[in-house]
């Protein structure tokens, strides 16, 4: 097995930066390893005009340190009060590569969300026309569904229904947890892709629950039966160019993942491509790395791939902060519960 692996510099297609002190803090955590990222519109108040976008974007390029070299590709939050055509202008302008759907109360900051899914139909329809991603976080959010039932659900009564009823929209179904969301990806060739966390390719839900709850484990979507598992690492070792990386790194404080309504999230910018390394080699798809974090994202969304790279050494286990200090509070750095060797080395 090759001890060293050089590929193209990767990106993340799915990242939350949060703003201010937490912003300046996790920043360089992804800028480190990673070239361009796309950031989750969710702050309060959300992102949901390409004025905001704009100004976002200008406060991360404020915060990101000299001699680090980032792009942030911005989204939009998508309401039930969303312009088509300043969703337009902001494509248009080349400031926003998606617009992101979240079933209103579905996650972190999502109470402005959809409810109403015939009243975004027009914006929908509108980036059919122009080419522009929709990203989904894909659970439902009836009460009376079980928690590990929203994401298969959802493909079912809302998903499937809108890309019919929106033939051209081109969509990413994001963090995908279920076998259920690996088959329809298979089964649906045209204008479908999928991103895949590095926590649920090495979490399940027995991680959160056996032996005492464990909220830095905690996630939304929540992490599955073992079966899930299983099936997410063999489509992101696949090859297949449907399938890239989105880490969903969600930052919260100490504070607010240890309470007793602790926040979702896994903030895994720091060690993810270490983390990717062990579990390609593990499926013995280390040649498969590349594509998975390097190439199959920006064919996706018609994006140039990186032209620098990044080198995995196999050596020694990797030392990783347990925290990242930030001016809000300590966060904690996914921990995967076993030794990790992979080093990112240049």
């Amino acid at each position: 097995m090759s001890q060293s692996l050089t590929i193209r510099r990767p990106d993340d297609w799915h990242l939350h930066l949060r703003d201010g002190a937490m912003l300046q803090a996790v920043l360089p955590e992804t800028a480190r390893h990673f070239a361009r990222a796309i950031i989750m519109p969710n702050l309060v108040p959300p992102v949901v005009t390409g004025a905001q976008a704009g100004a976002y974007r200008d406060r991360i390029l404020a915060a990101l340190p000299e001699d680090m070299d980032f792009a942030p590709l911005m989204t939009l939050y998508l309401t039930e009060d969303t312009d088509p055509e300043d969703v337009a202008a902001a494509h248009a302008s080349g400031l926003i590569k998606a617009v992101k759907l979240y079933p209103a109360g579905a996650t972190t900051n999502s109470a402005s969300g959809v409810r109403d899914f015939d009243k975004v139909r027009g914006v929908l329809e509108r980036m059919a026309e122009i080419g522009l991603p929709l990203c989904v976080h894909g659970e439902v959010t009836d009460a009376e569904i079980d928690i590990f039932d929203r994401e298969a659900l959802f493909i079912e009564w809302v998903l499937d229904p809108i890309r019919r009823d929106t033939p051209g929209l081109r969509v990413v179904m994001e963090h995908i947890t279920t076998k259920n969301g690996v088959d329809y990806v298979k089964a649906n060739a045209q204008d479908l892709g999928a991103t895949i966390t590095t926590h649920h390719l090495i979490i399940n839900r027995n991680h959160i629950l056996v032996g005492g709850i464990k909220p830095h484990y905690y996630c939304l979507p929540v992490a599955k039966r073992e079966e899930h598992r299983l099936a997410l690492r063999a489509a992101a070792t696949s090859g297949d160019a449907r399938f890239f990386l989105g880490t969903d790194s969600a930052p919260h404080t100490d504070p607010l993942k240890e309470s007793a309504c602790g926040c979702a999230g896994c903030f895994t910018a720091t060690n993810t491509m270490s983390l990717l390394a062990h579990v390609f080699e593990e499926e013995s798809a280390l040649d498969s790395l590349e594509g998975f974090t390097s190439r199959n994202g920006p064919a996706f969304y018609g994006l140039p791939v990186n032209e620098g790279s990044l080198t995995l050494t196999k050596g020694d286990a990797v030392s990783y902060p347990d925290k990242i200090d930030t001016g809000d509070g300590p966060v904690t750095v996914f921990d995967p519960g076993f030794p990790v060797h992979w080093h990112v080395t240049a």
